[in-house]
């Protein structure tokens, strides 16, 4: 289930259904391409993680979603541009049945959209019961046995955490009140807890990063994970910048621009919900370079992050960073990087592994009725944690974590790479 149906959620189902018919591969997938190494390294045991854990099958996915406009997934994939025209027209018959129900939706907290298919409600406990209904509908009308929502909307203006947000207590009261901190991807979030489905937060909104949704998710065995999507220039950063730290080369500075033309760039195109984008982005380095523990190194960095709208562009968005750093005795280094990807292309497979992985937490005892899975922090820009931790960003740390995961809910032996053994 898919609380908004553009770009990254039509390139998402058109892929599902393109890898079923055998029309395409899903590259980009953990769970459909990845494997993950068991034992010892001279045992040769490496199974693809699809057959060592028991995730749904492609075949068995069904989809439905809501949006602020009327398009079925077909006219909504033409529209965002992303696939090719070719492509799209072999799973249309596929798509054209995948129809938009009424988004809960409010032009505050997105102002750069609108649009005409949207709920009425008293106020926002009666839009979050709208959305139990639709839940149950399909849980009936779909044949599906277990559901997932998964957060495919657009980032929201920014809204601290606050006294609304505490208990679920107080949240209901606020949503019975129309409280402006309770922004509408909070709705959805409340509505699919209640209904007892997972929810996985794909933009930087705080929707499920506040304690009465996370008191939800433990009472409801409904796991939740987030934030915003892993995918263009914050990867990279993931990926540099552990290097960095691991050979002790200083920073000085790193610049970040973008430059995307798709929905996702004309929203944040508004400063509110750029602000938003723009705390999950900086948020990275800190949390890698740890300049409280090496500040000769880390301790004066200059980060800067600029998303520009240039339509042109359309979902192929360009991201373009200048990095300033050091090395012996101090002598100054740069490097360049130009990233031309496409942003829906990078998250689909995320979606996918989201769902699937987030499915596969509901049914494994050790991690239904926890609340935050970190261990799916891999696929986000700035993941959740428990109270009290560090959220961890380094990409290499996080696929330990998540293969760790899947072998400890199998009784596999963790790996550690120590080593020693072979040289006993």
């Amino acid at each position: 289930m898919i609380p908004g149906m553009g770009a990254v959620a039509t390139t998402f189902v058109a892929g599902v259904e393109a890898v079923r018919k055998g029309h395409a591969q899903p590259f980009g997938s953990l769970t459909q391409m990845g494997t993950v190494r068991l034992g010892k390294r001279t045992e040769g045991r490496s199974p693809k993680i699809n057959e060592f854990v028991p995730l749904a099958g492609l075949k068995d996915l069904v989809f439905t979603g809501w949006d602020i406009f009327e398009d079925d997934m077909y006219t909504a994939a033409k529209k965002a541009g992303v696939l090719e025209n070719e492509l799209i027209d072999k799973v249309k018959p596929f798509l054209k049945t995948v129809k938009p129900m009424k988004a809960v939706f409010d032009k505050n907290y997105v102002k750069k959209l609108d649009g005409p298919n949207v709920k009425k409600g008293k106020n926002k406990m009666d839009l979050a019961e709208q959305l139990r209904d639709d839940i149950r509908n399909f849980r009936k009308t779909s044949g599906a046995s277990r559901l997932v929502t998964i957060w495919c909307g657009s980032t929201e203006t920014y809204i601290a955490q606050g006294p609304a947000h505490q208990s679920v207590a107080a949240f209901e009261k606020a949503m019975t009140k129309n409280d402006q901190s309770i922004a509408p991807s909070m709705v959805y979030a409340y509505a699919s807890m209640m209904e007892g489905v997972p929810f996985a937060n794909g933009a930087p909104n705080l929707t499920v990063d506040i304690p009465a949704i996370q008191e939800l998710s433990r009472k409801n065995n409904a796991p939740i994970c987030g934030k915003d999507y892993k995918t263009g220039q914050t990867l990279i950063k993931t990926i540099l910048a552990p290097g960095f730290k691991a050979r002790m080369l200083g920073l000085n500075g790193w610049f970040s621009t973008n430059i995307l033309g798709n929905r996702d760039g004309e929203v944040l195109d508004d400063p509110g919900s750029f602000k938003t984008k723009e705390e999950s982005k900086l948020s990275v380095l800190d949390h890698i370079l740890q300049p409280e523990l090496y500040p000769e190194l880390y301790g004066n960095i200059c980060h800067k992050v600029r998303i520009n709208y240039y339509p042109p562009r359309g979902d192929n968005k360009e991201g373009w960073d200048n990095i300033d750093i050091f090395g012996w005795l101090g002598y100054p280094m740069q490097i360049k990087v130009d990233f031309l990807c496409r942003d829906s292309i990078l998250a689909a497979p995320i979606v996918l592994d989201l769902v699937l992985f987030l499915d596969l937490a509901q049914r494994s005892p050790e991690l239904r009725d926890i609340g935050i899975q970190e261990w799916l922090s891999f696929y986000f820009k700035s993941p959740m944690a428990a109270k009290g931790l560090y959220p961890e960003h380094d990409l290499f740390i996080q696929m330990m974590k998540l293969k760790n995961t899947l072998r400890h809910l199998q009784k596999e032996e963790l790996i550690t790479h120590l080593g020693l053994e072979y040289y006993d």
